[in-house]
């Protein structure tokens, strides 16, 4: 009787060992989550930033991206470089 308890907990822990990793992988963003996360260049300080967390503003050229509030308002102001 012990030796078919102790098979059926090898079973049921297999099991369990099997089915995690594709729980895991459910779980990851699809393959093209990452496409926003790409860097891109602010016009004025010359740094590079997230695309996903950078301040965006359209321009005649298309969009224009900043690492923040103060350089969109420079570029605003005319000022292309610090």
């Amino acid at each position: 009787m012990r030796v078919l308890l102790l098979l059926a907990l090898v079973v049921v822990i297999a099991l369990v060992l099997v089915r995690l990793p594709g729980a895991w992988r459910s779980r990851l963003p699809p393959a093209g989550a990452y496409a926003r996360d790409e860097l891109v260049k602010d016009p004025v300080c010359q740094t590079y930033v997230v695309m996903s967390r950078a301040v965006r503003s359209e321009a005649a050229d298309g969009p224009l991206f900043f690492c923040s509030r103060e350089c969109a308002a420079r570029f605003e102001r005319g000022e292309k470089r610090v």
